[in-house]
């Protein structure tokens, strides 16, 4: 049974993605510049270290069922989600192509952490296992269609870290030579890259969809 939406501000979700986007900017200041090229499983693990849990206290804060799910509650959904999430990832990557030797496989497993912090985990600490919300909320279809705030908060992040990564894959095979051409680090900044523009999308779909409304009840 699907719960209870809770009434969620522009200024709240604003706020929400400022915190995610600090947990990455703090990231990047303690690798330092460069550090993804030079040391990409350093880099990944300080993604994961400052970002999981301030995506995780984010979302169990912001979770749909308030009344019948505690915060711990659903931190410990996110906490079961995010090694899930992760698992996901990678099977889907390597499926795709990325590279399985043991060169690869640390950088890897934190990369994929990454990406379930970006997409699997908001939607397992706000809904639980809720299939009908998880399935609104994976459709491309809650861009065309009214839905309720927190869904833009949780698609839009999640498919364009998954379109980014898909982008930044697309160098890989060219014979350039370069760096950053190794997995999986231009994979990971399409997915940084996209996942910040998800962040600002979901803030302009939240007011588009909160004028509407307002439109509507005059």
């Amino acid at each position: 049974m699907r719960a209870e939406a809770t009434q969620i501000s522009a200024l709240t979700a604003g706020a929400a993605h400022l915190l995610c986007f600090a947990g990455l900017a703090a990231a990047h200041g303690l690798a330092g510049r460069g550090a993804l090229v030079s040391d990409p499983a350093l880099a990944l693990r300080l993604l994961v270290v400052c970002e999981a849990p301030i995506v995780i206290a984010v979302f169990s804060y912001l979770r749909r069922d308030a009344k019948s799910c505690s915060f711990f509650k659903a931190v410990a959904r996110g906490l079961i989600g995010l090694p899930v999430g992760a698992f996901l990832n990678a099977f889907g990557a390597i499926v795709l192509g990325a590279p399985v030797g043991i060169k690869y496989w640390i950088a890897t497993i934190y990369w994929s952490l990454v990406m379930s912090l970006f997409t699997f985990v908001p939607a397992a600490c706000v809904f639980g296992a809720s299939k009908i919300d998880w399935q609104n909320v994976l459709s491309h279809s809650i861009y065309f269609t009214p839905t309720d705030v927190e869904n833009y908060m949780i698609s839009a992040p999640c498919h364009g870290a998954v379109l980014g990564a898909w982008l930044g894959a697309w160098p890989m095979p060219l014979d350039w030579e370069r760096p950053w051409q190794e997995w999986p680090i231009c994979v990971t900044y399409g997915a940084l890259a996209g996942y910040m523009v998800g962040m600002v999308v979901s803030l302009v779909l939240m007011t588009v969809h909160k004028r509407r409304v307002r439109a509507k009840a005059d």
